[in-house]
């Protein structure tokens, strides 16, 4: 196999990363995507930044094995605590996750400078998001609301009706029901989130709007492999259908195939979802056999 027709790895702490494989299908039809949701140790977001850090090169170390050409955190978690140390152990790996090109779409879709976040509890601990969109804009005011419960509604496929609603107003309403001007962009800093983006905007308003960061993830996973040469197909469609993609689960497939179906737009049964063990596997730090993609 040509190192232009390696797949791109993508790995989440379980199956929220899906919003952004889905959006990479779209952007990029001719790329092969392999996608690994850590199920067995979700969820990410209650984690230590040790552990986070562990969990993600022990995760992106099968993907290594397995011959991608580049790795998508597709974790907000993972983004926020674990890329330097994934960089560290696989120098020759170009790395991306989803925080910095969700903040650039927030501070470009943004004009007042008022930004809100909504992530897991890592993430909002962190302060990841308002790290980076404060260094891209050193104006803008960030708020930053933890949002835990829209992760089970998410998985559950509750995406509508009171529960969602009562969870949804109950966690905005501190960003958006005070008196004065509020903010006028909601970032939507969980891949979970994006399933619920219409209760969300029936709560915000019309006027506010939402990034989700899967698409603009894509976006720049299309540049870098655009500027490295290393592009399948130009982005042409490899015949009459997409490119393939397999899916690898830590634990329980058939939860996995049946969540994951509130995120894909095509089936997916348990037979399509490959078991794993990471300890078994034996990923290890080293990526000696494959090409190095220039960083950007």
């Amino acid at each position: 196999m040509s190192f232009h027709d390696r797949p791109i790895g993508i790995f989440d702490s379980g199956v929220g990363g899906l919003t952004v494989l889905r959006a990479l299908r779209e952007r990029l039809p001719a790329e092969s995507l392999l996608y690994l949701g850590d199920t067995a140790r979700l969820p990410y977001g209650t984690k230590s930044p040790e552990t986070i850090a562990r969990y993600a090169v022990q995760a992106a170390g099968l993907l290594v094995e397995r011959g991608i050409k580049l790795l998508v955190v597709a974790c907000n978690t993972a983004s926020a605590h674990a890329l330097d140390a994934l960089r560290d152990a696989y120098p020759d790996i170009e790395v991306t996750g989803v925080i910095e090109p969700g903040a650039e779409a927030a501070c470009a879709a943004s004009v007042s400078g008022r930004i809100a976040v909504i992530a897991t509890e890592s993430t909002a601990r962190a302060g990841a998001y308002q790290h980076a969109i404060q260094r891209i804009r050193g104006d803008a005011d960030v708020v930053t609301q933890a949002c835990s419960v829209f992760v089970a509604l998410a998985e559950e496929g509750w995406l509508d009706g009171p529960v969602a609603q009562a969870a949804a107003q109950r966690y905005l309403a501190p960003l958006f029901g005070g008196s004065g001007a509020g903010p006028d962009t909601l970032v939507l800093g969980c891949t979970h989130f994006p399933l619920l983006s219409p209760v969300l905007k029936g709560i915000v308003g019309p006027d506010v709007k939402l990034v989700d960061s899967a698409v603009t993830t894509a976006e720049v996973v299309a540049g870098m492999l655009e500027r490295a040469g290393v592009a399948a197909g130009n982005g042409l469609l490899p015949g009459p259908a997409p490119a393939p993609i397999r899916l690898l689960a830590t634990d329980a497939p058939d939860r996995f195939a049946r969540v994951a179906a509130n995120f894909l737009p095509f089936p997916i049964t348990a037979a399509m979802v490959e078991l794993v063990d990471l300890q078994q596997a034996g990923a290890t730090a080293s990526s000696k056999d494959t090409a190095k993609l220039v960083r950007t």
